[in-house]
């Protein structure tokens, strides 16, 4: 794989307080450059929500009202949000949970492509145990020591998802390759509309 051939891509994450549909508490974003990801110059802030954090919600990512007490609020930040993916292809672990709530928060955006990281995992290791996020990380042995922060908050698990997409795309040859098995379909970037797949996971 030729990293150099990629287009402008970011890894994304985003936190949610629980609510149907859910409220931004935290985005993350992550550029990959020439193979690596890079954090330093991505961002990642936390977000007041206008609807209270769910316990569960909190469990999950440890995130709680008074953690975003004085956050931002989304209007706030949207602008430079929209201003940092205008332009670019997205990745995410299981994309359509990211990529709808991002869609329902910036009304008019659309990435250039959305690569799934979920998906792309099926097609390339169907003998893994399972494809959640942790167990491929396990099972592909990718070390996560040197993130910054924990499991469930948007710029770790970006980070994360970052080197998983590396790893999985140096089975690749070219970006047209890796496209073709980790664009799902009907999604910015696919070859061809169809019926998006079933998934398995929902946004905290």
């Amino acid at each position: 794989m030729d990293f150099g051939t990629w287009p402008p891509l970011l890894v994304v994450d985003v936190e949610g307080n629980g609510a149907t549909p859910p409220d931004l508490v935290e985005v993350a974003t992550i550029p990959i450059d020439a193979g690596r990801p890079v954090p330093q110059s991505g961002n990642s802030t936390l977000i007041r929500p206008p609807r209270p954090i769910s316990r569960f919600a909190t469990r999950i990512h440890h995130i709680t009202d008074q953690d975003v007490n004085d956050a931002p609020d989304w209007e706030s930040i949207a602008p430079a949000v929209q201003a940092d993916l205008d332009g670019a292809w997205i990745a995410a672990h299981n994309a359509h949970v990211d990529y709808n709530v991002l869609r329902r928060h910036l009304p008019g955006w659309q990435p250039a492509g959305v690569i799934d990281t979920l998906r792309l995992a099926r097609a390339t290791l169907p003998d893994a145990p399972g494809h959640s996020l942790d167990v491929l990380l396990a099972y592909t042995a990718i070390s996560v020591t040197g993130i910054s922060g924990q499991r469930h908050r948007a710029g770790f698990d970006a980070h994360a998802t970052a080197l998983l997409l590396l790893d999985l795309a140096g089975r690749y040859s070219t970006w047209e390759a890796l496209t073709a098995a980790a664009v799902p379909p009907g999604m910015p970037g696919a070859a061809a509309p169809a019926t998006p797949d079933h998934e398995e996971q929902t946004l905290w």
